[in-house]
């Protein structure tokens, strides 16, 4: 579904924030994409959604050349969700947010109403289809964005930083929300910095840094290489900074979650009479 081809972008002032590397992403998988500020994550996306075209090498995303299409087409492709909702918002009501993206498809009259009412369907926000935007919550404001690219019908999904600025329940309702669009084929780039997040919902990670693709592949290999995430400023998930002695001892499997852990943890148990043979003081 996207394949990078020695992609490399340079900006205007000479600053290189990408310098040029390769990868391959198949259709229905979910990805995260890692690293620190700076690191060349956005803008990959800005790439992926056409609003950035590659200085150097190729990106393909759906069999198109996103250099050689403009932006409405390749939009027909890509859904691109803003770190900040309010950068994509901009009519009076939830329902004219949701039909504008398939309007200009050429949707009409019960098409058009429909698609809009089962993108907002799709993430809660029936409730809302009369509202201003403006006046929802952060975490609404985020669903209504969400909601006009899921409207849109895209393959993929390209999302930056869907849970900033959200508490826990507001980004745990949203994660699930594009877990369950995963689920139903859409495949997901996702951007983030909450590693938790990550190991709960992803299953592959790329990890950037100094806009070089550093580490490539599923969760468990890539959070295994602390020295690298060290470097990029990052710390794998508490589930496995808890497990490691515990793994190296071979008292517990590999885990990448809390969930995990507490179930290797109770299975173990499970097998022994006595706690104190599995777990050391």
């Amino acid at each position: 579904m996207i394949r990078a081809e020695a992609v490399a972008f340079t900006y205007p002032n000479g600053f290189r924030a990408l310098q040029g590397f390769s990868f391959e992403i198949k259709a229905g998988e979910f990805v995260a994409l890692i690293g620190a500020n700076g690191a060349g994550k956005t803008t990959l996306l800005k790439l992926l959604g056409g609003l950035l075209k590659p200085t150097a090498g190729r990106l393909m995303v759906g069999g198109l050349d996103t250099s050689r299409v403009r932006v409405a087409e390749l939009a027909r492709r890509v859904g691109f969700l803003f770190q900040n909702p309010d950068h994509q918002l901009f009519l009076p009501t939830v329902r004219e947010e949701l039909a504008f993206g398939p309007r200009n498809l050429g949707l009409k009259g019960r098409a058009l109403a429909e698609r809009a009412a089962g993108a907002a369907a799709a993430v809660g926000l029936t409730p809302y289809l009369e509202a201003n935007p403006r006046q929802l919550s952060k975490g609404q404001r985020q669903r209504v964005a969400l909601a006009s690219i899921l409207a849109m019908e895209p393959p993929v999904l390209v999302l930056d930083e869907p849970t900033t600025g959200q508490d826990y329940r507001e980004a745990l309702e949203i994660m699930t929300i594009i877990q369950q669009l995963h689920r139903q084929g859409h495949t997901v780039l996702c951007v983030s910095h909450d590693m938790e997040m990550v190991a709960c919902f992803a299953e592959r990670a790329l990890v950037l840094g100094g806009g070089k693709l550093l580490l490539d592949g599923p969760l468990a290999a890539v959070f295994a290489r602390e020295d690298i995430l060290a470097a990029t400023g990052l710390l794998p998930p508490q589930a496995i900074q808890l497990a490691r002695a515990y793994q190296a001892a071979g008292l517990l499997p590999p885990v990448t979650t809390i969930e995990e852990l507490y179930a290797a943890i109770i299975g173990v148990l499970r097998g022994k009479k006595d706690a104190r043979q599995v777990l050391p003081a």
